[in-house]
């Protein structure tokens, strides 16, 4: 059932290559941060997956909601780290820029407990309307949920962009629902609940009254709250690669093509075949 690999594999070594390229001082503080701490804990787990999954049963039931907390930075192998730190390391650059590294922060932190409480809530929706007592038993990992949240914030802070899912030109403001659906056909043991759950935080934040309720309890602290006109993405310029080609996928330069590593169809099918018989939910 555990699928997790220790040591270095080749998913963590494609990671670090492609850290590498763009150069850890062009990589803002918060999101480095991050890439870092689930690269540790993927080397050094806190506990197995089975004890730091995210399900109703185990939230609930048994009142162990510490797993909130431990479910985001866990992964199920080294593919799945890849493939969630690439989309962050691209998502981060964007994002954190715009709205400065302590706020940055405090999103990153509020997002990965609300998005679990979420999609504990869709779980039991699920049970209760389809009365199917199993969504109660589906366990989930990882930091999917999460960045499903901040595609949102970044479509809403850069409207009018188009995207690319599976070579296709998608509207900025319908890709995340887009990317919802295909990644769930091409790769079903990916968690649907998970990714809705961040999909729906995000518009809570950009539609809703999460970014005023956050901005309350950071009132007080004058360093603590997200400017009124965020900064421009990159304060300095970003070290790129020359155009290639690595593991089938196309390379162009790092900082502007881990969307289209990941949203490239031999990427999401190799994805598919590589989390096969996990027993875990991908988020």
């Amino acid at each position: 059932m555990e699928r997790r690999q220790r040591g270095v594999s080749a998913g963590l070594l494609l990671l670090l290559y492609q850290i590498s390229q763009v150069g850890f001082q062009n990589i803002p503080s918060v999101t480095l941060g991050v890439l870092v701490l689930n690269v540790f804990l993927f080397l050094n787990p806190l506990r197995p997956l089975t004890e730091v999954c995210l399900s109703v049963n185990e939230a609930v039931h048994k009142k162990n909601w510490q797993r909130l907390l431990l479910a985001p930075f866990h992964h199920a192998d080294d593919w799945h780290l890849y493939y969630n730190m690439i989309s962050m390391l691209w998502k981060g650059i964007m994002l954190e820029r715009k709205l400065k590294s302590l706020w940055f922060a405090y999103i990153i932190a509020v997002f990965s407990v609300l998005i679990g409480i979420v999609y504990i809530v869709l779980e039991v929706l699920l049970v209760i309307i389809l009365d199917d007592p199993s969504y109660e038993m589906n366990c989930g990992v990882g930091f999917s949920g999460v960045l499903f949240a901040l595609k949102v914030l970044n479509n809403h802070y850069n409207p009018g962009r188009v995207s690319s899912v599976l070579g296709l030109p998608i509207s900025s403001k319908y890709a995340c629902w887009v990317e919802l659906i295909a990644i769930h056909l091409i790769s079903p043991g990916t968690s649907f609940a998970g990714h809705l759950s961040g999909i729906l935080v995000g518009l809570m934040y950009t539609m809703g009254p999460l970014k005023k309720i956050m901005q309350a309890c950071a009132a007080g602290i004058s360093f603590f709250t997200e400017p009124d006109r965020p900064r421009d993405y990159y304060s300095a310029p970003v070290r790129t690669p020359a155009a290639g080609s690595l593991g089938g996928c196309t390379r162009p330069p790092l900082w502007r093509s881990s969307r289209e590593i990941l949203n490239s169809p031999f990427c999401l099918l190799f994805q598919l075949f590589s989390s096969r018989g996990n027993g875990k939910d991908l988020m």
